[in-house]
């Protein structure tokens, strides 16, 4: 019996039966049922500027008063408590003014705290966004705006949006990366979601706790077989596959499937040098630094360099899945968070910028919100900033943005946006613009209706870009 004709030996059973014979099939375990060989380059809406993103994401939401937003009003009403229906119930210690100095760096002036030292010595290379908003104060939520532009897991997230615009600069590697060096990151994998876009435009997320090329990429060797009997058996499932989807319409997740096989093919080889940090000279590594963080920073740089389109690097250390979110002995946590952010965001702006990336590489620094300006906790010694989201800060570089400059105000205490605010959708717009993008017309029709990142708002922040 022809099992192509049967109805108990599928196609799909085919692809799993056959697949087990794939020593890089155990990359699909990394990606679920999802893919991640998204296609040829496709046409932008007009030239781009910034060919690809690198999204440094501070899991829990830095203080904008103790980094890029210098209020020193908040000494002169310290201890005031704030008013207004928010903080009614509010019963913390009132105001409290950075501990911190800030001082005027590089030939642009602008002002930066002495927790980022690094980051103010390319200052000239970067745009200081002091006026972003966004819509609630709570992680979860947050987090999810940030990501998707929208409040609930429904939505594809920024990077699968990009990926869907702009497809791939390299079949032999994924389009999104997603980098994590713990696998603990609050909502998860909705923050990276493709959601209703096509299974193609998922993330590969790779956890960086173990910087060990054979484990950020497990089983991606064959054992078994050589290159070329593998592609034999990737040929004749490519004759399957069209004759199931002929015969069936076409399944989207199948379809993403067998793209997964298709570049982990490609990537037996790439791979294995691209995720390699060791290849690196030891002063590249020690200017990034020897934290999880850093090591992803660097990787992200190699990622990128290869044709990686869009890499996401999700900040966790000492164990928390939320290291800004510092409600308590915030001072003493925000500078041993800054020395090692710092030092790596820094290196990694320089890195691009010597070897001609940086051009075309957007690279954003912060998290879902700032901080508040006020301290959450009684007691003074150990106080704490609670989630503040009606004003914090946000940094670009390279990318197609203008260096040296800052962008709108928050009010004189750093609680509420005031001059150009910028909310999340704005940024998102801006984002998408930079990359060629009209955000009104990067559309994917589902269940009815076209969707999009902004959803009906923003508006593209003419102003930063150069």
């Amino acid at each position: 019996m022809n099992p192509m004709n049967s109805s108990i030996f599928t196609r799909r059973d085919f692809l799993h039966r056959t697949a087990a014979g794939f020593g890089m099939v155990g990359l699909s375990g990394l990606l679920g049922s999802r893919a991640f060989g998204e296609g040829a380059t496709r046409q932008t809406h007009f030239a781009p500027k910034a060919k690809r993103v690198i999204f440094l994401f501070l899991n829990g939401g830095p203080s904008h008063v103790d980094t890029f937003d210098p209020k020193p009003a908040l000494k002169t009403h310290e201890g005031q408590q704030p008013s207004g229906e928010l903080y009614r119930k509010y019963k913390g210690t009132g105001f409290v003014p950075s501990p911190l100095n800030f001082a005027k760096h590089g030939r642009s002036g602008i002002e930066v705290s002495e927790s980022l030292p690094h980051l103010a010595s390319v200052i000239d290379d970067c745009c200081v966004i002091r006026s972003m908003k966004t819509d609630v104060p709570n992680h979860e939520p947050g987090l999810l705006m940030m990501n998707t532009g929208n409040l609930q897991p429904i939505r594809p997230s920024l990077g699968s949006w990009a990926l869907y615009g702009l497809g791939t600069e390299n079949e032999n590697l994924p389009g999104y990366v997603v980098l994590r060096p713990s696998p603990k990151i609050v909502v998860g994998p909705a923050l990276w979601s493709n959601s209703f876009l096509p299974a193609e435009f998922q993330a590969t997320s790779v956890v960086t706790e173990n910087m060990q090329v054979d484990k950020l990429v497990a089983n991606i060797k064959n054992a078994k077989l050589s290159p070329t009997e593998q592609r034999e058996q990737l040929d004749l499932l490519a004759t399957l596959n069209k004759l199931h989807l002929k015969a069936r319409g076409n399944d989207g997740e199948l379809d993403g499937q067998i793209k997964a096989m298709e570049t982990a093919f490609a990537m037996q080889k790439r791979a294995m040098q691209t995720f390699d940090i060791s290849r690196e000279p030891a002063y590249v590594r020690e200017m990034y630094g020897e934290t999880a963080f850093a090591r992803s920073c660097l990787l992200a740089r190699r990622l990128v360099e290869d044709g990686v389109r869009f890499v996401s690097i999700y900040y966790t250390s000492n164990g928390s899945n939320q290291p800004w979110d510092t409600h308590s002995n915030h001072d003493d946590g925000h500078k041993k968070l800054c020395a090692d952010a710092d030092k790596a965001a820094a290196a990694l702006i320089l890195d691009l910028k010597r070897r001609g990336l940086l051009d075309d590489t957007l690279v954003l620094f912060g998290g879902e919100f700032g901080r508040t300006p006020y301290a959450q906790v009684q007691e003074k010694a150990k106080h704490g900033r609670d989630h503040h989201h009606t004003a914090f800060s946000y940094l670009l570089a390279g990318g197609g943005v203008k260096g040296g400059m800052t962008y709108g105000t928050s009010d004189e205490l750093g609680m509420n946006a005031q001059d150009n605010p910028v909310h999340v959708h704005d940024l998102h717009a801006t984002i998408l613009h930079l990359l060629g993008l009209d955000h009104e017309r990067l559309t994917y029709r589902y269940s009815g209706r076209d969707f999009r990142l902004t959803d009906v708002s923003g508006n593209v922040v003419r102003d930063i870009i150069a």
